[in-house]
């Protein structure tokens, strides 16, 4: 057993070269594929191949090519190099890239999602028509593209190049190619057809411009864009913003509205006024950056917000018009607490970046500037407790009823009890009954529970008067009984404090806090310096221990034990994720606890296993574990731990 714990840096390396080798042959196919006009998968999965590589092996070969087009069409060099650009996926990628380039305006246009085409002039006269290639060198596609919408055949006295996007929209891929996955795929494919068929039907837009003969028609970005458009050309939207959180707040609003267009773009394209033909030469230039949506962001409107009861607390929860995130429609997402519904400024009204950022529960992460214009409404906030009455109490980090003898309360508290301690035979529907006959009013009656009080809840009387016993009531109480022997974590997590669940008492007893008695006896200033506490959560574990006081002392004086720390795995934490084939998920945790070990529900940088069956996916949790070099092993190297 040991030997696996000390072998592992070998294990994580010869993984992470698994993956890079994947995600290389990956990224080639597909690059393949999109050139020869059958795109496979979308821009935003491409992306996010590509991001993973780019962690785990910044310098890899394949990063540094762009791609390259078929046989069909005689090959020509570009005027205008076409290099790919630096990407940012969200906006701290964005704001970080901005620290280093910080403008005076920042020029932002639509990012188009089709497939680049440049157009060849000499004394302004179209002469080719030339695709992306590899970067410098690509088709000769001309007798196809002078069919397309926007293709200028004549362009007074100009030599140079004139570079753009072909693109389908969207009412002619609904029209006439809707067996085709998208239109990017469609555009792509139509433009490189050897009978040139089809080509009618694209349309190409344009950004920029490069003269080669000296005499440059205009000065900068914003007169390149005018010059394009007064020559009959269809051009990119271009938007002025003075700083970076202008341009973040822009694409904001065209995340929102982009669904409205006649064409698919997939981000924006963010440049200095400036022409920098050294910086535009490069492979990939640096003065400029690609913005990009995300599948895991969208905008959207509230239009109400619910109050979630748990518990004592209750939740805002904001319900907004619905949106596709990541594959997921979304229409709902929990603002946590008041403190961060006020934080965030929302309201009735509010146009909101909803993300999931690879986490499976969406969030409200931002609120977008609003147009003073828009009629928007506060938030009610309710002031009474549904079940008790009482008024509620508002202590920023939560809204919850301050009566602990709150019917609701106690009955959420069974509950959690039950679940963290793992009585499974002790079903809600049972709890429930019993708390409404007023046999269960806190944690310590449900071990005072005996079979014969059980029985009528699974008899009745006809049946009691013959059989007398039920084998439903028989094996309650057994698993009532055989649950007396509890961790430490569990043991307080099943008290259901806010925000103490058995994660955080790990990580106390890590800390040392490894008794009931050090923990009655702790301050909040002592919780803060554990790690993961903060002021707020220190705070409510001490008010929450004190509530409990005197049934936690009950518990351990006649009832519960405390289960003495020590085993193979005393110190080791995992993480599951995916299926396991050969025993259920909730047993296999259970091994890990009562071998010392413990588990959790993330990938974190104190975790010391990653458990899959499928050690090279691309998932969320194994590139957060391959990233913080977190050892990653299967169902069988976990069993052997046994």
């Amino acid at each position: 057993m040991s030997d696996l714990f000390d072998i592992d840096e070998a294990e994580k390396e010869n993984a992470k070269a698994k993956r890079i080798k994947e995600l290389k042959s990956l990224i080639e196919k597909y690059q393949k594929s999109y050139y020869d006009g059958e795109g496979e998968i979308s821009d935003a999965e491409f992306d996010k191949l590509w991001d993973e590589l780019k962690i785990l092996d910044p310098e890899n070969s394949v990063l540094k090519k762009v791609g390259q087009d078929s046989g069909n069409f005689e090959k020509v060099h570009h005027i205008m190099p076409m290099g790919s650009q630096e990407k940012a996926a969200n906006p701290e990628q964005f704001l970080s890239w901005a620290q280093n380039h910080v403008y005076n305006e920042y020029l932002v246009e639509y990012k188009l999602d089709g497939a680049s085409l440049e157009l060849q002039y000499e004394n302004g006269s179209l002469k080719r028509c030339v695709t992306r290639g590899d970067g410098s060198i690509g088709d000769d596609i001309t007798a196809n593209a002078v069919k397309m919408k926007g293709v200028v055949k004549n362009v007074s006295g100009f030599t140079g190049g004139v570079r753009g996007e072909v693109i389908m929209t969207h009412e002619v891929h609904k029209t006439l190619y809707a067996d085709k996955a998208n239109c990017r795929n469609a555009a792509n494919g139509l433009m490189k057809r050897k009978d040139g068929s089809g080509s009618e039907n694209l349309t190409l837009i344009v950004y920029d411009a490069l003269s080669t003969d000296g005499k440059s028609p205009f000065n900068d970005e914003e007169e390149k864009i005018a010059w394009l458009t007064n020559n009959g050309f269809t051009t990119v939207p271009l938007v002025i913003c003075t700083n970076a959180q202008e341009v973040i707040d822009y694409r904001a609003k065209v995340m929102e509205l982009r669904k409205d267009l006649s064409y698919d773009i997939d981000g924006l394209v963010i440049k200095e006024r400036a022409i920098n033909l050294s910086d535009a030469s490069r492979a990939r230039p640096d003065r400029q950056i690609a913005f990009k949506f995300s599948l895991e962001e969208a905008v959207s409107v509230v239009r109400y917000v619910e109050w979630s009861e748990s518990g004592a607390t209750y939740t805002p929860v904001a319900i907004f018009d619905s949106v596709d995130l990541a594959g997921t429609v979304v229409k709902r997402a929990s603002l946590s607490n008041p403190d961060t519904l006020r934080a965030l400024g929302v309201k009735i009204g509010s146009h909101v970046v909803v993300v999931k950022r690879g986490e499976i529960i969406p969030k409200i992460e931002r609120v977008v500037q609003e147009d003073s214009s828009l009629e928007l409404k506060d938030i009610e906030f309710p002031k009474k407790c549904e079940t008790c009455g009482s008024v509620l109490q508002d202590a920023g980090s939560r809204l919850f009823c301050p009566n602990k003898g709150c019917r609701k309360r106690i009955l959420h508290q069974i509950f959690k009890w039950v679940s963290v301690t793992d009585i499974r035979d002790l079903g809600e529907t049972l709890i429930q009954s019993l708390f409404n006959d007023g046999k269960l009013n806190s944690i310590t009656d449900i071990y005072s529970l005996t079979e014969e009080s059980l029985t009528p809840y699974f008899l009745n009387e006809e049946s009691m008067a013959v059989d007398k016993k039920s084998l439903g009531a028989k094996k309650v109480f057994a698993s009532i009984q055989s649950h007396r022997n509890l961790s430490l974590e569990s043991f307080i997590a099943g008290f259901d404090i806010e925000g103490i669940g058995q994660a955080m008492v790990e990580k106390l007893v890590s800390a040392g806090f490894d008794t009931v008695e050090k923990l009655l006896a702790s301050n909040a200033e002592d919780f803060v310096n554990v790690y993961g506490f903060a002021d707020i959560t220190a705070q409510n574990l001490v008010q929450g221990l004190q509530e409990n006081k005197d049934e936690i002392n009950s518990l351990l004086e006649s009832v519960i034990t405390i289960e003495s720390k020590g085993g193979a795995l005393a110190g080791k934490s995992f993480c599951f994720t995916g299926e396991l084939l050969t025993i259920k998920r909730a047993d296999a945790e259970a091994m890990v606890k009562k071998a010392g070990g413990s588990v959790k529900s993330s990938v974190t940088k104190d975790l010391s296993y990653l458990v899959t069956n499928d050690t090279t996916s691309g998932s969320s949790k194994n590139k957060k574990a391959a990233t913080l070099n977190i050892p990653i092993i299967n169902e069988k190297e976990f069993l052997a731990l046994f």
